[in-house]
């Protein structure tokens, strides 16, 4: 079965809305999330587009700060700071990447901790580690609601993550694998010093294949088992033969894959659209 991401992202939306609609009835001022995006990168643009229209549909407000390429880190903090400073902002999001000149660490960890909706600071990340509240990254997040909202469970079963970035593979591996209602896994962890031969062995294993690598093409229909649950977070832009054009593409062969998985997460339109619907709720949580 093929997973609707937007329509889970939808469902997702349209609860967030009706509980700020609560709020706003009950006097309340209505959450605020402020974007900021340095530079002109194309692909950031667009996200932070997507994540400016989803604040539309749950009832958040939201403003853009649109920050020249020539920035400086000084500059950049200072905003951050007032931003931070402000008791009508409860959320803030830097969209990455930055220009090279800055530094991404410096700048995640300069946005308070309770303001940071993309669970990047450090001290998020410790207490997501020692099962405690924490704002989580936004990517993991949408992969334990998507196995939640399609009804699968992963205690006891063998999820293999492909991938271990700080934003998807390290935080998704900590959160299946921890004692959480959510987790109970067992968690089997590969990357880009994963010897080939192991890659397969492990993937072949796999009740629940999480991948998110940006390698298009890596699993193919032959390294895992029937009935396996395939989450996609793999995106890239490759040329398409067909129209000339750009395509964006998973790090799974889907065409070959599909029909051996139970589940399957296209992409576009898979872990994407929940992505920013968590976004949206961290949001929230950060403003209640």
């Amino acid at each position: 079965e093929i997973i609707n991401g937007k329509g889970i992202a939808r469902q997702i939306e349209g609860e967030i809305r009706r509980a700020i609609e609560v709020d706003v009835s009950h006097g309340k001022r209505r959450p605020h999330l402020s974007v900021v995006l340095v530079g002109d990168d194309e692909a950031s643009g667009i996200y932070v587009k997507n994540k400016v229209k989803a604040t539309e549909r749950t009832g958040i407000t939201s403003e853009t700060f649109r920050l020249p390429t020539c920035t400086s880190e000084v500059q950049l903090l200072d905003v951050i700071g007032r931003l931070n400073a402000s008791h009508l902002v409860d959320g803030i999001l830097v969209q990455l990447p930055l220009p090279p000149h800055i530094d991404e660490s410096t700048i995640c960890n300069s946005v308070l901790p309770r303001k940071d909706v993309d669970g990047f600071h450090a001290l998020q990340m410790g207490r997501l580690c020692l099962d405690m509240d924490s704002l989580a990254p936004c990517t993991p997040l949408a992969i334990v609601e998507i196995l939640n909202r399609i009804d699968v469970d992963p205690y006891g079963k063998h999820v293999v993550v492909c991938g271990r970035s700080a934003i998807v593979g390290l935080p998704i591996s900590i959160m299946l694998g921890s004692g959480r209602t959510y987790g109970n896994a067992t968690v089997s962890v590969c990357h880009s010093r994963t010897a080939p031969s192991d890659l397969r062995a492990l993937v072949k294993m796999a009740d629940i294949l999480v991948t998110a690598t940006g390698c298009p093409g890596l699993i193919t229909a032959d390294m895992v088992k029937p009935g396996v649950c395939v989450i996609d977070v793999g995106i890239t832009r490759i040329p398409d033969a067909a129209t000339g054009r750009n395509k964006l593409v998973g790090d799974v062969d889907f065409d070959g894959v599909a029909p051996k998985a139970s589940y399957i997460t296209p992409v576009p339109g898979g872990v994407g659209p929940v992505t920013v619907a968590m976004l949206m709720r961290n949001t929230y949580f950060a403003y209640t």
